[in-house]
């Protein structure tokens, strides 16, 4: 079937002369804004941000098939993603070196992150129609507060009068795959909404090394967005989703006396179920033609995560998450200079309990319930004068169970009349410990430590950008340097060896290269690559799952009758340093992963206006590869599906 569907794929596309974009979406703000960025909640124009950012649009989204976020995340500069077996597993990010728990990841502007573990799964978020991705490179917490060490994840769904419609998708292939996802969104006077939802079930593969046990999961995810206008200065919005995950997992053999000692061994009846419902509601309300804006806001999130092994119920946690913010943003000045000033004031509570059973030890995991109340104190100002673009954020944490911080960022950016950009920024982070740091896991195989000190960073960064040809293309490149302090790690003391984490005497820091360009020379043909290199060292010594050196490249081909289109995508991961346990005193070595190249290739075709066909093939060359110690990945894969607009 892989191989009919592959020639298939590669005869439409040689059958076909001409390229051009089934719809220019060149000029769509949405495309060049970022909101992100800023506190007020205005957009920002990507181009003359003075900050590393990058936007993954709808259309990209489409182009590329993704079914999975994480996937399209490897295409952004200074990200690297480490999926802890198939496609439902434990996916985490790093961004420019960064931990994972150091990434705050926002759903439609609600954290995500699962209370207890103090960082969002990945693995659980599979993509909507009609959604986009706003990614924030460097410290943000003088914005966010605590986990925007690395950086912030936005992904956002399109509202009903943003891309209004009715659509639906089907597909399926390789692994005994079945996906499918429907939309229905639009406008009607002072009212629009969109509802839209995925499912993604796969049968799986063998993750472990010789295994014959396929890892399949199943996958949904649902929103409903609506905004209510009753008058031009005053607007009512809410979000809800729901997001469940069912995978199942292998385990690492823990018998000291096999040969296969720590390495990744078929584990029947080993899965796990992750359960998230979010929602928000927020008033905004502007003032002075549309200058002042103020918007009340109430947030939450509630995650439950159990797993299960061979003899039933084996681990779990609840968590919840309550924020209020209020945030007053006022612009002012003229056309040639703007200025715009931000506060905010977040209050937040997380709270969560451990439900796992008790295994008698007495280094058992807490199993009551914890909460720890936050109010951050926000202060942005932002310039745009002429060709020079520049702002400032401060940011204070009143925390009850850690020492209260202030956190701090300053930027600027100039473009000069040759379409050169120059732009440059500092800034600080926080990070605070997680729950099941503080107290441990159910097992007491790992000890939780209440007298963690929360993370902090400092870094910098100074990039250059190039435009040519009225903008049809542009280079750049920015580098960074980071410093980690206290940072927590895992340690093994003895004589148990039993794990327990600590704060590190010594830094952790991270420096390295992005390199972007994008071109797009005629209508029918746009191509984008990245490049990042990085050095992350604690201490000296390389971190674990930070690829040397990372790329990407995407180049999408379009007929001229605007119903054909083809991306080949091709993804390169370096050398990747981690650690297997597979010493008896369960006392981690370091292994070292080789690097591969994964090269995507899809089409689609528009039968009739509303009408059209699509297929691809991940992993085309077939590439044996790991990007997780003893964890197998998969081999070449083809997909095909329909779908119906209108």
């Amino acid at each position: 079937m892989l191989k009919t569907s592959f020639v298939s794929l590669l005869a439409i596309a040689a059958a076909t002369p001409a390229f051009a974009q089934s719809e220019d979406q060149s000029g769509d703000p949405q495309d060049t804004i970022i909101v992100t960025a800023s506190r007020s909640g205005e957009g920002t124009e990507l181009k003359d941000l003075p900050a590393s950012a990058t936007v993954i649009t709808a259309q990209q989204l489409d182009q590329r098939q993704t079914r999975i976020v994480s996937d399209v995340l490897r295409d952004v500069p200074g990200i690297s993603v480490s999926r802890i077996g198939a496609i439902g597993g434990q996916t985490q990010i790093r961004i420019r070196g960064s931990e994972s728990n150091h990434v705050l990841v926002l759903i439609d502007g609600i954290e995500a992150a699962d209370p207890y573990y103090g960082e969002y799964d990945l693995g659980t978020l599979i993509a909507d129609p009609a959604a986009r991705v706003e990614v924030l490179r460097g410290q943000q917490s003088s914005l966010y507060g605590s986990d925007a060490i690395g950086g912030v994840i936005n992904y956002i769904t399109l509202s009903g009068r943003e891309a209004p419609g009715y659509s639906a998708r089907i597909e399926g292939g390789s692994f005994g795959t079945l996906s499918t996802a429907a939309r229905a969104a639009g406008a009607s006077g002072d009212f629009d909404y969109a509802v839209s939802g995925s499912w993604y079930h796969t049968r799986g593969y063998p993750t472990a090394r010789g295994g014959s046990r396929d890892i399949g999961s199943d996958n949904v995810g649902a929103t409903t967005k609506l905004n209510w206008t009753p008058a031009e200065n005053f607007k009512l919005s809410g979000v809800l989703r729901y997001s469940y995950t069912d995978a199942e997992t292998n385990d690492s053999d823990a018998n000291p006396a096999s040969p296969r000692f720590g390495y990744t061994i078929d584990s029947p009846g080993t899965y796990f179920t992750n359960k998230a419902l979010y929602g928000l509601l927020s008033a905004e309300l502007t003032a002075l033609d549309g200058r002042w804006t103020n918007t009340l806001s109430g947030q939450f999130s509630d995650t439950t995560r159990k797993g299960y092994n061979a003899f039933g119920f084996n681990y779990g946690d609840k968590g919840q998450r309550y924020k209020g913010s209020f945030v007053s943003s006022f612009r002012f000045g003229t056309d040639a200079i703007s200025h715009r000033l931000t506060g905010a004031v977040d209050w937040e509570r997380e709270q969560f309990q451990n439900i796992a059973p008790s295994t008698g030890s007495p280094y058992d995991a807490f199993r009551g319930r914890r909460d720890t109340d936050n109010l951050g104190l926000v202060g942005q100002y932002e310039l745009t004068a002429g060709g020079f673009t520049g702002g400032a954020s401060i940011r204070y944490d009143d925390n009850n169970r850690f020492a209260d911080t202030t956190t701090w960022r300053v930027q600027a950016g100039y473009r000069l009349p040759t379409d050169t950009r120059i732009h440059a920024a500092y800034g600080t982070g926080v990070k605070n410990p997680g729950y099941y740091e503080l107290y441990g896991y159910s097992s007491g195989t790992y000890i939780g430590n209440p007298d963690l000190k929360p993370e902090k960073s400092q870094g910098w960064e100074v990039g250059v950008d190039q435009s040519f040809w009225d903008g049809k293309a542009v280079i750049g490149a920015t580098y960074f340097d980071s410093k980690l302090t206290d940072e927590i790690y895992t340690s093994y003391p003895a004589p148990n060896f039993t794990a327990t984490p600590a704060n590190r005497t010594t830094d952790s820091k991270q420096h390295g290269v992005e390199v972007t360009a994008s071109l797009r020379p005629i209508r029918q043909v746009q191509i984008e690559a990245v490049y990042t290199h990085l050095d992350a060292t604690e201490d000296g010594v390389t971190e674990v799952r930070r690829p040397g050196d990372i790329a990407s490249f995407n180049a999408t081909l379009f007929s001229k009758d605007e119903r054909f289109s083809t991306t080949l995508t091709v993804r390169y991961n370096g050398r990747i340093d981690d650690v297997a346990y597979t010493d008896p005193s369960y006392v981690p070595v370091r292994v070292s992963l080789k690097p591969f190249t994964l090269v995507n290739l899809n089409a689609q075709y528009k039968l009739t206006d509303r009408f059209s066909v699509f297929g691809r093939v991940e992993n085309l060359f077939d590439v044996k590869y790991e990007e997780v110690f003893s964890f197998a990945t998969p081999g070449a894969a083809a997909y095909g599906g329909v779908r119906v607009a209108f």
